[in-house]
């Protein structure tokens, strides 16, 4: 007896709109670059450009348009104080998109 499979019109799918967002958020995490600053912003939790910079070893401009992407995606947040941005973790996307192995790598106090 076959196994009946079932047509793709009667799966519900997922929206364009949700495709294009988890692109985008899988994208930003395809960049060793971003994965190390997630890694800093999981052990620091909320850090300074003016600290970061010297924590990744990159020029500002550089590390702006990194945080930038992750900030699209939705992966980080941004806290304006002063004239500085700090940065920290959006743990609740992270949570979303992550499989409980890599949570335990970029969140380890999740685990």
């Amino acid at each position: 007896m076959k196994k009946e499979i079932p047509l793709l019109n009667t799966i519900t799918t997922a929206s364009n709109q949700d495709l294009e967002k988890y692109e985008q958020k899988f994208k930003a995490l395809a960049d060793q670059q971003r994965l190390q600053i997630i890694n800093i912003l999981a052990v620091k939790e909320s850090v300074c450009v003016c600290d970061l910079t010297p924590i990744i070893d990159m020029p500002q401009s550089k590390l702006s348009y990194h945080l930038k992407i992750l900030l699209e995606a939705d992966l980080i947040k941004k806290e304006k104080q002063g004239t500085w941005n700090y940065y920290s973790l959006n743990v609740s996307e992270l949570k979303g998109i992550l499989s409980d192995q890599l949570c335990c790598v970029f969140l380890p106090s999740s685990c």
